[in-house]
């Protein structure tokens, strides 16, 4: 064992040499001693250390002096007639001066001639006899004996040095030269393995050359006998293989990434000299949650949300969290309120017993030993407790609809004797003839009316039509820590610290005739009312069924934040994890093809793409500015690759004569509204969101030490200006919607924003955790399922149509990412493609013909060729993604559902808003569970009917009935085309098998299908049966003639 140091000695050091012959690098790890006269001497062997391979380049972790200390068999050789005559000193201090570790040895340097003496505190040593610490066998120095009885060790990382003491009295030396630690990252891109990800590349190019030559062949060859047939398949054909193209090239570069939770510890709370108390160096976040409407998101719901968020694993001053209730409602209000009242008890049981899962609901629901891990052994009392006080919880939340109705009923009761004693003494005793009209409010608990939506709507008090709302439900919590005292009536809580973070409740002022641009104009009134509240520089956004599942998450986001090049990044990404999805995942809800697979190849290029919750976004970067370093992409490709200009702010006389030939995405946001309180916000945002200049490679970093100063406490004023802010006239005549925050225009907001941030030249990160970030709940009845779909396709639809479609991005978006996002825009438009060729097997069977004019052994070598090719592809995506094999088959099947369905008629809605101006309305998804509580995937089979259904069931009914008539013909036809025969029963049993999960959503539960769908098999079965007899009738009719 050696001691080892950073830290440069005052004199020259053997790595401050010149480099080794040939132009090999310098010797990265040098082994030295130093001499009585301080200079350094080396016992390396190889001074030509060479390290061209995995170590060369800059590195800050291996170019560092082991410096060897000084035991009585390595002590530095001094002629004694000499040294002693002088009476110099070593730079380590005189033998006399020189102290050993723990019990004070003493040690005299040994003379060439006199021997050597070393005094001890426990032995002492006579040179002139055999030393004991020589092995009796080999006779070598003794270490570990030598080390036993100086009670020493070697090195620094085990040895004990008493605080303030120096390595020798006369030196400036002491632990801290010996501990200087390495410039640490706090993530690490992980590559995938050439071996899977090499011949991943290789086998799309051979299918991209396979597809080519089978295209050019099918061209080549038509089909003289149904030529209709040939020109309709492969129209199909070409357009697949786009829509392939767009979809895997995005996928040449996927990436996996880790992080350092206990760098990010050691860099911003570890005690320092720029921080000596040890607090918390981390910027703040604002965490927003959404909702619009408690029936279809119940309150007990967000309230597990909000619990979760309130007891997350990040300093409580630097966490502030604000709920968006965009339809006023009074019971989401009140439930807010009793779960901040709840959060006072069970924010400190999580923080007294490690608990890692803090959704109470879900926490109390799991299925595994809650005792494991934990050491304390009050935690099976205090769960108890716990576990009653949140059922108590539950049963407040779920009785509030009903309380409140008392309460408005009682008070409306009063307010009407009120106004009738009020109406008799104005009116001589009687009642005026027209009566009394009191309107029905619904009432708070404090006995004032409620400002929001009333459970009676009326002007003023209605969805579309109230007075915006702020309150501070519990206050910005003190910078230093609040211990607990113990309680008998709660928990005991000594010593556990019992803030809560800040949460407010907001709710945007709503008037008619003003376009509140749903969920997009919702998050920016948050995004205003934060800035003023506590203006964290990085903003957490989730909806309110996802809560957090892995309790650090924020930390693992911030790692990419705070890392060199973080303040390149816009936004972090975390996949979407689902609970309550049944266990066969008949309609693909858990999206793993996308959340591992593609979004994993985004990584890869320019980053993920924002996909609605679950996003941690860089606040100035939302703001609509450009990164502070970018890159332009030139060429037909963006091969060519060079830095971005540095955009100027432009003078007011140059705004209107700019060129007209940048991009509009890359001019500098001017139009932010009237607040000046909001306006002075921005630059601290920016500044606070910098990462720590800790490193010469960090650029554009912050001193450490910079956000140690605690937030101050809300006033009116403040609390005024936030209010005034979130009114609905605020936005009037500023860019907001455009340039700044969520853009407006689209069903799909989120990826319009994520795409204008890309667009500036910021980068995005995918974090994938080892315990997943949050969890929500998707929608596993088909007809929400398809609705969700829906709105998403209509989004892209309205994309393509817009100013936001890729064809017309900037140069700084890179030619993959481009391409990624052309995809998003066109693949609803598949829909058609994919409807006309599932009826392709179908009226090949009713015809008796096929797509070619027989199936060759050409054909059939393409086919299995690109089959082939296609699996193996696959097969490596399973391996770098970690996607299952029936995932991917789920994924498959719910393309050609949705890509039917929901795809086609968003293609359609697309259309007409286009062309004539008919607004898109969308259904929010359900976030509630089924009705019946035994049953916990109940949801999965109850039917319900909706337009949808059409197209499915059409294929499905007319692709069995063609199945019935083509083998009917072959079988009683004179010569029998069984190769035909057998084309067109294998392409429709690939629909069919893709239409299985439809099948099973149809049929419900026991078989009970709804008689809509009996009637529309009928009709549809009927027609085409009396429509192939009438085709057959006068097709024989002119063969007689």
């Amino acid at each position: 064992m050696h001691m080892a140091t950073t830290s440069k000695p005052k004199g020259k050091t053997l790595s401050s040499q010149a480099s080794s012959a040939g132009g090999r690098p310098q010797q990265a790890v040098k082994f030295a001693r130093r001499t009585s006269s301080g200079r350094i001497v080396s016992f390396s062997q190889d001074d030509d250390m060479d390290l061209s391979g995995e170590y060369s380049g800059q590195n800050d972790y291996i170019n560092y002096t082991v410096v060897m200390p000084p035991t009585p068999d390595n002590q530095p050789a001094q002629p004694s007639s000499e040294n002693k005559s002088d009476g110099t000193k070593s730079r380590l201090g005189s033998e006399e001066q020189h102290r050993s570790r723990q019990v004070g040895v003493r040690e005299e340097s040994f003379g060439s001639h006199g021997g050597a003496k070393m005094e001890r505190g426990m032995s002492i040593m006579k040179s002139n006899n055999k030393s004991m610490l020589l092995r009796s066998q080999t006779g070598d120095f003794d270490h570990n004996r030598w080390l036993f009885e100086t009670k020493g060790t070697y090195g620094v990382g085990n040895a004990y040095w008493s605080e303030g003491d120096n390595y020798g009295r006369d030196t400036e030396l002491s632990m801290s030269d010996f501990l200087d630690k390495p410039w640490k990252p706090l993530t690490r891109k992980i590559k995938v393995p050439a071996a899977i990800l090499s011949p991943y590349r290789i086998l799309i190019m051979i299918r991209l050359i396979v597809l080519f030559f089978f295209l050019s062949w099918r061209v080549r060859n038509p089909n003289p006998d149904a030529k209709w047939l040939w020109g309709m398949s492969i129209v199909c054909e070409i357009w697949f293989a786009i829509s392939w193209i767009l979809d895997i090239f995005p996928k040449f570069n996927p990436i996996n990434r880790s992080t350092d939770l206990a760098a990010l510890r050691d860099k911003f709370e570890k005690p320092s000299p720029a921080n000596p108390h040890g607090r918390s160096d981390l910027p703040g976040v604002d965490i927003f949650v959404s909702t619009a409407d408690p029936e279809k998101e119940p309150p007990l719901v967000t309230s597990n949300t909000i619990l979760s968020i309130l007891a997350a694993d990040y300093p409580v001053e630097k966490l502030s969290c604000y709920i968006s209730d965009d339809g006023a409602a009074i019971l989401t209000f009140e439930a807010m309120a009793e779960a901040v009242r709840f959060a006072e008890v069970w924010v400190p049981f999580c923080r007294k017993h490690d608990i890692e899962l803090r959704n109470p609901d879900s926490y109390f629901n799991q299925k595994t030993d809650p005792t494991k891990n934990k050491k304390r052994p009050d935690f099976v009392k205090d769960r108890r407790w716990m576990k009653r006080e949140y059922d108590e919880f539950k049963v407040r939340i779920n009785g509030l609809p009903e309380a409140i109705r008392r309460r408005s009923k009682s008070i409306n009761s009063m307010e009407m004797k009120k106004a009738k004693s009020l109406a008799r003494e104005k009116n001589g005793g009687a009642l005026p003839p027209e009566g009394v009209d009191v309107p029905k409010a619904t009432w708070m608990a404090d006995g004032t009316p409620w400002p929001g939506t009333w459970l009676i709507p009326t002007d003023d008090h209605k969805k579309g039509d109230h007075a915006g709302i702020l309150q501070v439900m519990s206050k910005v919590p003190a910078n230093d820590p609040v211990m607990g005292q113990p309680d008998e009536k709660k928990l005991d809580f000594t010593g556990v610290d019992v803030r809560i973070p800040m949460f407010a409740y907001v709710s945007r002022e709503k008037r008619p005739g003003f376009d509140h641009n749903k969920k997009a104009g919702a998050m920016n009134s948050l995004v205003r009312a934060s800035a003023i509240l506590s203006n964290g520089p990085f903003i957490l956004n989730l909806d309110c069924d996802h809560y957090f599942y892995n309790c650090q998450a924020i930390r693992e986001g911030m790692c990419f934040m705070m890392d060199r090049g973080g303040d390149r990044v816009c936004y972090i990404q975390f996949p979407q994890r689902f609970e309550g999805i049944d266990p066969s995942d008949r309609y693909a809800n858990h999206n793993t093809v996308f959340f591992d697979g593609s979004m994993r190849a985004l990584d890869g290029l320019q980053g993920p793409v924002y996909v609605g919750t679950g996003c941690m976004f860089r606040r100035y970067a939302l703001y609509g500015f450009l990164p502070p370093r970018a890159n332009e992409y030139l060429g037909m490709f963006g091969s060519t690759k060079r830095r971005a200009p540095d955009f100027k702010v432009p003078l007011e006389d140059e705004s209107e004569t700019q060129s007209l030939t940048s991009h509009p995405d890359l001019n500098l946001p001017r139009k932010f509204g009237n607040s000046a309180t909001f306006n002075e916000s921005i630059a601290v945002a920016e500044y606070q969101g910098r990462p720590l200049a800790d490193h010469k490679s960090v650029k554009n970093g912050r001193p450490p030490g910079a956000l140690l100063l605690p937030r101050p406490p809300l006033d009116a004023p403040t609390v005024a200006e936030a209010i005034a802010v979130i009114s609905c006239w605020y936005e009037d005549k500023t860019e907001w919607g455009d340039r700044i925050g969520w853009i407006y225009g689209s069903v799909t907001e989120d990826v319009v924003t994520g795409y204008r941030m890309h667009n500036r030249g910021w980068r995005s990160v995918y974090c994938v955790t080892k315990r997943d970030a949050f969890r929500g709940t998707a929608p596993i009845n088909l007809t929400d399922r398809l609705h969700q779909v829906l709105r998403w396709a209509t989004g892209s639809v309205e994309i393509f149509f817009s100013k936001n479609n890729a064809f017309l991005g900037s140069q700084r978006l890179k030619f993959l990412q481009r391409i990624a996002y052309l995809n998003v825009g066109i693949y609803p438009f598949t829909s058609f493609f994919l409807v006309t060729y599932c009826f392709l097997p179908a009226l090949s069977l009713f015809t008796g013909t096929f797509i070619v004019q027989s199936l060759d052994i050409t054909f059939l070598c393409y086919l299995l060729t690109i089959t082939v090719t296609l699996t193996l592809i696959s097969l490596l995506e399973i391996k770098w993604s970690g996607i299952g094999l029936e995932e991917l088959w789920r994924n498959e099947q719910f393309w050609l559902i949705g890509g039917t369905s929901a795809h086609l008629a968003a293609v359609i809605q697309g259309l007409l808003k286009v062309t004539a101006g008919i607004e898109i309305s969308f259904t929010l998804t359900s976030k509630s569970a089924g009705e019946d509580e035994d049953d916990a995937f109940a949801d999965l089979y109850e039917v319900k009917w909706t337009s949808l259904f059409l197209m499915p069931l059409t294929i499905l009914v007319i692709n069995i009935v063609a199945i019935v008539i083509g083998c009917s013909r072959t079988l009683y036809s004179v010569i029998p085309e069984w190769g035909k025969l057998m084309g067109g029963m294998f392409f429709s049993f690939w629909v069919l098998s893709h239409l299985y999960p439809f099948v099973k959503g149809l049929l419900g539960r026991r078989g009970r299908v709804p008689t809509i769908v009996y009637v529309w098999s009928g009709l549809v079965a009927i027609t085409v049966s009396l429509l192939w007899i009438s085709i057959t009738s006068e097709n024989r009719g002119n063969l007689q003639v």
